[in-house]
């Protein structure tokens, strides 16, 4: 019983350490780009000593991408999101926490962040979103890829200005992108046509 409670100690202990340094990673992102920022300063914010800091990441780039892990979890592939017949049922897509989310929005404006997300994005959904676009399209590897790609620049691209200039219709202008979207899938596809 015992090394279950202290397990679980160490658990919450754990997740509050990394909550903290993820917390202080992303509050001097608002004040200067990622590349700038040192072990030291994060370490300064959080209250910890670099050995508490080094038991928990290797480095800032490991920091960074926990960021964007957390971002991404329980957030909906874009294929499934575009294609979804019941979307009320089935989707959650990154753009929506981030508009929930504020704490999130530096690693859009961030250049160094905004491409590590794009990246990491990319590569979570590639073969998912390659596979299920090739087996249903006449579509080879490399153009199912460069969609890919094109609307995941596109979205981020959107959701960069859509949070620059506090849009209010959100909801509205997505609705709208998921049409285009959905479009320009569903012209790829093979349907059986009588």
């Amino acid at each position: 019983m015992r090394n279950r409670e202290k397990k679980q100690s160490t658990d919450r202990r754990t997740r509050y350490t990394r909550n903290i340094i993820r917390e202080s990673l992303l509050s001097l992102m608002e004040q200067k780009p990622f590349p700038k920022i040192t072990v030291t300063e994060v370490c300064h914010l959080s209250e910890i000593n670099r050995g508490t800091f080094y038991l928990h990441y290797y480095d800032l780039d490991d920091v960074l991408d926990d960021l964007i892990d957390t971002l991404l979890q329980d957030t909906t592939q874009v294929y499934d999101h575009v294609m979804c017949p019941e979307k009320e049922k089935c989707t959650y897509p990154f753009c929506r926490k981030v508009q929930e989310n504020p704490e999130y929005r530096i690693l859009f404006f961030d250049e160094m962040a905004s491409a590590r997300f794009l990246e990491r994005l990319c590569e979570l959904s590639k073969e998912s979103f390659v596979t299920r676009l090739m087996q249903n399209s006449l579509l080879s590897y490399e153009q199912a890829e460069a969609i890919l790609y094109f609307q995941m620049n596109g979205c981020l691209a959107i959701n960069k200005r859509m949070l620059q200039n506090s849009c209010r219709d959100w909801t509205q202008i997505q609705k709208v992108i998921d049409q285009f979207i959905r479009a320009g899938l569903e012209s790829c596809l093979i349907c059986d046509r009588p």
